[in-house]
C-alpha cells in the first residue's frame, strides 16, 4: 500500500522569505496549487496525539494567517488518535497537508517523505513532541537572510543550549555530539536538534539511509554546502513518551558514524566547500 497524501483546505527563487505582516497577499485558496509556498514545515510524528494539535496551533499563531507557508505532517503509521486529530485540525488549517505511512518506517524515512512532498525551496523541520518551539523558526530564517551569510549556505541548524531532558539523555547527547564532532569535524554543537532550516534542493541531493537525519550538517558539508548554528529554546515534552531511548541508539549510532566518516573522506569538497584538487593517477 502506498503512502497517502492528504491536503486540507517571494523574494527570490533561491531564498524566498515569509512575507511581512501587513503586506497585501492573495488568499491561501487563491495561492493553493498556483504559487509555491515560501516555506515548507515538515513534522514527523508517531503516536503524538498528546502534542500535535497544540504544536500546529502554535505554528499558526507564530507565522500568522497571511504568510505563504505549508505544514506537512508525516504520520509514521500512528495507532493512537493522531490520524483523527490531523483530519480534524485540517478542517480549520488550510496550510496543513498530511502524509501517512502504511507501516512504521522511522524518523529518517518520515523526514524524507515530508521533504519530497514539500513544494517550497526551503524546508524547516520540527520534532512532533512539542519540545522544539515554533517561535524559533523566524530566528533560523533571519540567520539565513543575514548580511554576510555564506553564498553556499544550505542549512541553519538549531542548537539546544538549555535542554529540558533528564540527566541521562543530556549526558548521552553531550557525549554523542563530542564524539561526532571529533570524528566528522562538522563544527556543529548539536547535530541531533530536530529544528533545522535547509535548502530542499541540497537535501534531496544527499545520500539517504536509515538514521541519516542525525548527521545532516555533516552530510550537507560533505556536498559542499555551508551550515550555520543558531541557539534555540528547548521545552519539556508536553505529553506521551519518547520513542528513542539512550541505549537503543548507541551501537547503531557508532555503526552509522563509521559509515558517514567514510562518506566524508570520499567527498569531492573540502571543509570550506571548495572542490578538492584532482588526485594524480
Amino acid at each position: 500500500m502506498q503512502d497517502q497524501l492528504e491536503q486540507s483546505g517571494s523574494e527570490g527563487p533561491d531564498r524566498p522569505g515569509l512575507r511581512a505582516a501587513g503586506q497585501a497577499v492573495p488568499s491561501r485558496q487563491d495561492l493553493a496549487g498556483i504559487v509555491p509556498p515560501d516555506l515548507s514545515i515538515v513534522i514527523p510524528v508517531h503516536n503524538e496525539s498528546a502534542n500535535i494539535a497544540g504544536l500546529l496551533a502554535e505554528i499558526r499563531d507564530v507565522l500568522g494567517e497571511d504568510a505563504n507557508y505549508e505544514v506537512i505532517v508525516v504520520d509514521d503509521a500512528s495507532d493512537d488518535g493522531t490520524p483523527e486529530l490531523l483530519r480534524e485540525f485540517g478542517q480549520t488549517m488550510a496550510a496543513l497537508r498530511t502524509v501517512r505511512h502504511a507501516s512504521q518506517r522511522g524518523q529518517s524515512a518520515s523526514v524524507l517523505s515530508g521533504v519530497r512532498a514539500a513544494r517550497a525551496a526551503w524546508v524547516a523541520t520540527l520534532d512532533g513532541d512539542g519540545q522544539n518551539d515554533p517561535a524559533d523558526i523566524p530566528l533560523l530564517l533571519a540567520a539565513r537572510d543575514q548580511e554576510g551569510a555564506p553564498a553556499n549556505l544550505h542549512m541553519v541548524a538549531g542548537h539546544r543550549a538549555n535542554r529540558h531532558d533528564n540527566w541521562l539523555r543530556r549526558a548521552s547527547s553531550r557525549i554523542a555530539n563530542a564524539v561526532r564532532g571529533w570524528a566528522l569535524r562538522d563544527a556543529i554543537p548539536d547535530s541531533g536538534c530536530g529544528l533545522k532550516l535547509f535548502s530542499r534542493a541540497a537535501f534531496v541531493a544527499l545520500p539517504h539511509f536509515d538514521h541519516y537525519h542525525r548527521f545532516l550538517p555533516a552530510l550537507i558539508k560533505r556536498n559542499g554546502g555551508a551550515v550555520l548554528s543558531v541557539a534555540v529554546s528547548h521545552r519539556p515534552r508536553g505529553g506521551g513518551h519518547s520513542h528513542y531511548g539512550v541505549f537503543n541508539r548507541l551501537w547503531i549510532g557508532v555503526i552509522d558514524l563509521i559509515g558517514v566518516m567514510w562518506l566524508r573522506r570520499r567527498s569531492l569538497y573540502d571543509a570550506d566547500g571548495a572542490h578538492r584538487p584532482d588526485e594524480k593517477e
